[in-house]
């Protein structure tokens, strides 16, 4: 039974559906056009600034984490969402999971948006990677939370691929890093109100 659990303990289903939700809007839009041509998916949804400020756009902030630019972009992003997206769900369970997928889904569109038009540099943009960096975030408070450990994650190794990670993205031209940034800081913050809640739901039980 152990270790039936230990091959399976990266399956779970919310995130799984994250995940193939992933790849079918990938494949459709891939049969339909070319999901490395910037103005094919802006049409399909991804963020770009002015049309979620000035045209009201404001679904673009989701939509975008749901679209990749090409392959090699579905695949990291899908990796590393399965790996800590499953670590998640088994803490904080269905409903939870999925909240925090989406807001961390919102807060990288949103940091990612207000960098773009600081620094006056707008472009195109999508991916999950700033719910990939949400969940980076949330296990970072887990791990903080509990003295340097959460399951099998301590505080060294996870800081040490926490930095890969960020570095990577800022080593590599074309990533969008504020989104990155954005999702770490509101899955950091996502993890600190259920926590908050926890307790005062644990109070109210007394």
């Amino acid at each position: 039974m152990t270790q039936r659990w230990e091959q399976n303990r990266y399956i779970t289903p919310v995130n799984i559906i994250f995940a193939l939700l992933n790849v079918a809007v990938y494949v459709i839009l891939e049969i339909t056009g070319d999901t490395t041509d910037a103005v094919f998916m802006y049409e399909h949804g991804a963020m770009y600034p002015y049309a979620v400020l000035l045209e009201g756009q404001w679904y673009r902030l989701l939509t975008s984490a749901f679209l990749h630019f090409g392959l090699p972009h579905l695949v990291n992003n899908l990796i590393l969402l399965i790996c800590l997206g499953s670590y998640l769900e088994r803490r904080y369970g269905k409903v939870r999971f999925i909240i925090l997928y989406l807001v961390s889904a919102v807060g990288g569109s949103l940091i990612s948006m207000w960098h773009m038009i600081y620094t006056q540099n707008v472009a195109v943009s999508a991916g999950a990677s700033g719910v990939v960096f949400g969940m980076v975030g949330a296990l970072l408070f887990l791990v903080l939370k509990n003295k340097g450990r959460f399951e099998d994650l301590s505080l060294r190794r996870f800081l040490l691929m926490m930095a890969l990670a960020l570095y990577n993205g800022f080593a590599t031209s074309g990533v969008d890093n504020a989104a990155h940034v954005g999702g770490l800081i509101t899955g950091f913050a996502v993890g600190a109100v259920f926590l908050a809640l926890e307790k005062i739901a644990e109070a109210a039980r007394r």
